[in-house]
């Protein structure tokens, strides 16, 4: 109820103001605009702000100096800061004054673009006819390496998996360093053999420095991030790369990292390692050195190490652990289950019965002899074809059915017939167990492929063939040549042959050259092409196995056509991985030669056994570790051949 003689409302009138102030006038049109924008809708309020951002954005981009800084300036300047720009690379280094994101003089990019002809003419004509017509930069265009999160699990030698999560990453201390202007001798000739050596060391050199400069003493180089990542934290890569550089002759590199081998280098760590691993890729290592070397400081860190690794075959079946704790002496399976892998069982015995006869020890070769005599009377083979695991407990292959020369089985079959090389072919078990598995690779995983009639080998699980081929199968080609050296069937070098034809298409046929980690071979009738590669297997991770056949194949027939292979297969790396403030990475995308994606990260392997193998290859010296004097375990790391008693 209203009160008594009270209005029922209030009345407030508005007058337009008076217009002698300014101060008057300039409230008012605030006043009004407000009440103006507040009758708006809510659809119509956005929508002019909307409009206003729009034009401000529009405003900004026509204004020269802005563009020229977003478009142009503002990259140049990044690449120069961050210096890690993914090439397709120039191997001579840019002009001083492009360097230091100031335009290059006109005499300079004519200069820059004559030095970046490519070669052989046939790798050439390839690649301009897929679309790949440049490999310079253009001026002003360059982007900096998109940073690719870290993948989940990534392969590592072998097949094994890492888990990422589970690694350490620091950055090294100190100033970026521009890269100097180099002589890399990649582009534009076919090349001597002595020029095309030349180039393997130079590659070196320049992966050599990225590690040298950011992951110093550190497992592995992520060359993109200059910084590093750690596995066991053991300088993985320095190791793996011992034996490299001194067949190298890069005499100052070697001294160098042999002082920190003796200096900084200790077992004596609280840490878990993989067997397998550490065996091929460090005590492999450390005797190759040895051997190459003559230094004592080799052989005692062999003996260190692998003492330290005998606790991994205190299990019940005597089939050892995959992991081994050094620090304490404690060995378990993966957290995820109580098998092994087979081919990392098998594959450590070249080096722990190296061991055995240079130190007088047999406690090393007997251990891993009883494994080897396990696997030879095992049931749930395959006509010599072995299953991928194996169980540490009962000593029994479990998850039966699945047949592969890829990961997890390979280097099983490569270690039967180096044990009998090793051994100076006197161990019949191990060559009778080697001949039974390659007629088994014969009649149940070989096929060819259509259109063009590839030779493969494929997989077989639960008696369903797979046309699935890994790159790591690719070691199967210099095996076989190996053995038709060692005296073996004369077919072997034929199938060897024709495999190494397959294994080079699977780099030619991409548009970067290179070869994904997987591939699938067509075999249906009508086929447009012999190759498919799935999204996911499309990476490459610098892997050695291709180079590594192509070395024997040229070695044994002197053909040059492997070659000139190879001599491509470098070129495509240093075109497509070389990051130019140091190092090589892996790419993801071996299909996309614009943008292959770096994964920004340079596995020990390609110090060890990638370029090992291309400077083997080229090279014109038979005696430059003998086939007949030598062995390479799977890691590259080259072990005697044991004389005969006299």
């Amino acid at each position: 109820m209203n009160a008594p003689n009270r209005p029922d409302y209030v009345s407030i009138p508005f007058t337009e103001p008076q217009s002698g102030g300014y101060n008057n006038n300039k409230q008012w049109r605030r006043q009004s605009c407000w009440r103006k924008w507040k009758q708006l809708s809510r659809l119509q309020r956005s929508l002019v702000l909307f409009m206003l951002v729009l034009l401000f954005i529009c405003g900004m981009a026509s204004y020269p100096t802005v563009t020229k800084r977003l478009t142009g300036l503002a990259e140049r300047e990044l690449d120069a800061e961050r210096n890690i720009l993914l090439r397709p690379f120039k191997p001579y280094g840019l002009p001083e004054p492009f360097k230091q994101g100031q335009q290059p003089l006109p005499e300079q990019l004519s200069q820059r673009k004559l030095s970046n002809k490519r070669g052989p003419p046939i790798l050439q004509n390839r690649l301009v006819k897929k679309g790949n017509l440049s490999n310079v930069v253009s001026e002003g265009n360059a982007a900096a390496i998109r940073k690719e999160g870290d993948e989940k699990m990534t392969c590592s030698w072998r097949g094994a998996m890492i888990d990422t999560d589970q690694a350490t990453e620091g950055t090294r201390d100190g100033q970026n360093k521009e890269e100097p202007p180099g002589n890399q001798q990649v582009g534009g000739f076919n090349g001597s053999g002595t020029s095309r050596m030349e180039a393997v060391r130079d590659a070196f050199r320049h992966a050599w420095k990225g590690y040298k400069d950011y992951s110093w003493g550190h497992d592995e180089l992520r060359p993109v991030s200059r910084s590093y990542s750690e596995w066991f934290g053991l300088g993985l890569t320095l190791i793996d790369a011992l034996d490299t550089m001194w067949i190298l002759g890069l005499k100052e590199e070697f001294e160098e990292a042999k002082q920190w081998v003796a200096t900084e280098l200790t077992f004596n760590k609280n840490v878990d390692v993989n067997l397998f691993e550490s065996t091929i890729r460090i005590l492999g290592g450390l005797l190759s050195s040895y051997h190459l070397s003559g230094d004592s400081l080799f052989l005692d860190k062999a003996r260190d190490i692998g003492s330290r690794l005998m606790p991994a075959f205190n299990t019940p079946s005597k089939i050892p652990y995959s992991d081994v704790n050094i620090g304490k002496g404690t060995a378990h399976p993966p957290r995820w289950t109580s098998d092994s892998t087979v081919a990392e069982v098998t594959s450590i015995q070249l080096e722990f019965r190296e061991l055995s006869r240079i130190t007088q020890d047999p406690q090393y070769q007997a251990a891993v002899a009883e494994v080897m005599s396990q696997v030879h009377k095992l049931d749930g083979k395959l006509d010599g074809l072995v299953p991928m695991f194996i169980n540490t407990n009962s000593g029994q292959f479990s998850h039966q059915g699945i047949y592969t020369l890829g990961a997890r089985a390979d280097s099983y079959y490569e270690y039967l017939l180096k044990q009998w090389i090793q051994g100076g072919r006197k161990e019949d078990q191990f060559l009778e167990d080697y001949l039974q598995a390659i007629e088994g690779v014969k009649k149940n995983l070989l096929q060819k492929s259509s259109p063009n009639g590839l030779v493969f080998v494929g997989e077989l699980s639960h008696g369903q063939f797979s046309p699935k081929m890994d790159h790591l199968v690719c070691f199967l080609p210099g095996t076989l040549a190996l053995g038709a050296h060692n005296g073996l069937p004369a077919d072997h070098m034929d199938l060897a042959k024709e495999l190494m034809q397959t294994c080079y298409q699977m780099y030619v046929q991409m548009e970067t050259g290179l070869s994904p980690e997987i591939v699938h071979f067509n075999m249906h009738q009508g086929s447009t092409r012999d190759i498919e590669v799935k999204p996911a297997d499309r990476h490459n991770l610098l892997r050695p196995e291709t180079v590594e056949s192509l070395f024997y194949l040229y070695r044994f027939t002197k053909d040059h056509k492997y070659q000139d292979w190879g001599w491509e297969i470098l070129q495509s790396f240093n075109k497509y991985t070389k990051v130019s403030s140091g190092g090589y990475t892996s790419i993801n995308n071996v299909r996309d030669p614009d943008y292959p994606s770096p994964r920004d990260k340079m596995e020990s392997f390609f110090l060890g056994e990638t370029l090992k193998y291309l400077y083997l290859l080229f090279s014109e010296d038979p005696d430059l570790i003998s086939l007949d004097k030598y062995v390479f375990n799977t890691e590259a790391h080259p072990l005697p051949i044991w004389p005969s008693p006299e």
